[in-house]
C-alpha cells in the first residue's frame, strides 16, 4: 500500500540490474503513479496499480503477444478499463505498467537524461495510459503531454519535450 495514499500501488522488480540502475526505485514508482492519481478528478475511489520493471527480452515477448510488436519498447500499459465501471466496495483495478530497463537506459543516454528522471517520466506516462489517455491523435497526444509536463514538474523532473530536452 501507498504510504502517501489509500492506493494500492505494487512495484515488482523482475530484473535485478534495475537496483544497481536506479536509487530508491521502489519509492520513485510509487511517488510517480500517485502523483498521477492525485492530479486526475476521475479517480475518486481507491485504485490499485501495478508496476513490473522487467528487461528487454520480456516486454519484447509482452509487445508481441498483446501488441503484435516483435520488438522491444520503453513502457507498456494493460489497462483494464475498470475506471469506467467500478465494483461498489472494492478497489478499482487500474492495470499494469511495465518498463524495459536497457531500452529506458539507452534512451536516458541518448537523450542525456538521469535514468531516475526518465524512468519517471515512462512511470507517469504509463499510469496515464491506465487512465485512458493515448497519443493517436495530435489533439490527445498534446493534452496527454500536457499533463505529463505538469505532473512531471510537481515531482521536480524537467519537461521531456523542451526543446532543450532534445538530443
Amino acid at each position: 500500500m501507498d504510504s502517501d495514499s489509500s492506493h494500492s500501488i505494487e512495484v515488482t522488480v523482475e530484473t535485478a540490474a534495475w537496483h544497481s540502475a536506479v536509487t530508491d526505485l521502489d519509492q520513485l514508482c510509487r511517488r510517480a503513479v500517485a502523483a498521477v492519481l492525485q492530479q486526475e478528478p476521475a479517480v475518486t475511489d481507491d485504485v490499485e496499480v501495478s508496476v513490473m520493471l522487467t528487461d528487454d527480452e520480456r516486454v519484447q515477448a509482452l509487445n508481441r503477444e498483446y501488441r503484435g510488436q516483435d520488438r522491444p519498447t520503453n513502457v507498456l500499459s494493460f489497462p483494464t478499463g475498470e475506471l469506467a465501471s467500478p465494483t461498489p466496495g472494492r478497489p478499482v483495478l487500474l492495470g499494469d505498467i511495465v518498463l524495459a530497463l536497457e531500452t529506458a537506459r539507452r534512451e536516458a543516454d541518448r537523450d542525456g537524461k538521469a535514468l531516475g528522471a526518465h524512468v519517471t517520466h515512462l512511470v507517469v506516462h504509463g499510469a496515464l495510459h491506465l487512465l485512458g489517455y493515448d497519443h493517436e491523435e495530435d489533439t490527445a497526444a498534446d493534452l496527454m503531454e500536457a499533463r505529463e509536463i505538469a505532473i512531471l514538474g510537481g515531482l521536480g523532473v524537467a519537461d521531456p519535450y523542451a526543446p532543450e530536452a532534445a538530443p
